[in-house]
């Protein structure tokens, strides 16, 4: 048994086809095929079910796999131990997010404060996060959905409103508040399945018995704001998309949404028994030790960004 052997079978079991796993090793289809076959020889043991040209992990396979899985985790743990304390800096940090505009300002205010820091940014939906932080992909994952994969801490960075955004002049622009039964009829942009918004929205109607209709489904929450203003539909958008001056540049109207639960949570979400270099845990220590959201969010039912006072930001 080798580490070679161990990598490969953790690919073919991680897509459970060989065809999938080959072209992602970039290795021919026969040779992972022997690869495998003399590994289950090895271990005395089937690790796949395999029916026609389709296999399946088996029990054997699932247990042999949390092994494997913790093995090469320490292992790349290992490496990066090693490359960091060889290194000058503060070695890397990895963070995945839904969507780039929540932590553009966190990533820029750690980059000012850390400069020596070597920062990677990834966009991944909450089931791509669960699989990066399993293959040590990324060190962290801000999430706006629970993460329950083994192992895992999280902590909650921050609690927001999230509000219904119609395009100016729309029937709804200057309501103060709205029932889903209301909007039932109504276009939305929104996000594919996978992306907290569209979790949410279905969430939602789900609860009324209803089904919502969509106008656009895109992969970038942060696009939806230009897509309601001009008129494609109406979305829920979180209430830091508010903050002082957006209302400006991409004008829409806001409306308070009376249904319950309707609210995003920011968390940080980490391994618990995974290295981090020394960046990794100023990182953590930076996103903690602060309020996440730092200005004051306006009134929704003002047409402009409200500039908040002295009092209101201490």
């Amino acid at each position: 048994m080798d580490l070679l052997q161990l990598r490969y079978f953790q690919v073919v079991a991680r897509y459970e086809h060989i065809s999938r796993a080959a072209e992602e090793l970039r290795v021919a289809q026969p040779s992972l095929s022997r690869t495998i076959a003399r590994l289950e020889a090895e271990l005395g043991s089937p690790l796949f079910d395999r029916q026609g040209r389709r296999i399946r992990l088996n029990p054997y396979g699932a247990i042999f796999l949390r092994h494997v899985d913790r093995a090469l985790s320490e292992l790349d743990d290992g490496r990066r131990a090693l490359r960091d304390a060889r290194d000058t800096g503060l070695g890397r940090v990895s963070v995945a997010s839904e969507t780039l505009l929540t932590i553009t300002h966190l990533l820029g205010s750690f980059r000012a404060a850390h400069p020596r820091a070597d920062v990677r940014l990834f966009q991944s939906t909450a089931e791509e996060m669960d699989r990066r932080l399993r293959a040590r992909e990324v060190d962290f994952c801000v999430a706006s959905q629970p993460l329950t994969g083994t192992g895992l801490k999280s902590v909650e960075l921050a609690r927001e409103e999230v509000l219904l955004a119609v395009p100016r002049g729309h029937r709804l622009d200057g309501r103060e508040k709205v029932t889903v039964p209301e909007i039932a009829d109504e276009p939305f942009v929104t996000t594919r399945r996978g992306h907290w918004q569209r979790t949410l929205l279905d969430r939602l109607f789900a609860a009324e018995g209803l089904t919502p209709q969509l106008s656009c489904e895109g992969d970038e929450p942060g696009a939806s704001q230009d897509m309601i203003s001009a008129g494609l539909g109406i979305g829920l958008i979180p209430a830091i998309s508010r903050r002082v001056g957006t209302d400006v540049a991409v004008p829409v109207a806001w409306v308070h949404m009376d249904a319950p639960g309707c609210h995003r949570v920011l968390s940080l979400v980490w391994n618990g028994d995974g290295y981090l270099s020394e960046a990794a845990l100023r990182f953590q220590e930076f996103c903690t030790s602060r309020p996440f959201m730092t200005h004051r969010l306006p009134d929704p039912r003002r047409g402009r960004a409200r500039r908040a006072t002295p009092s209101e930001t201490s």
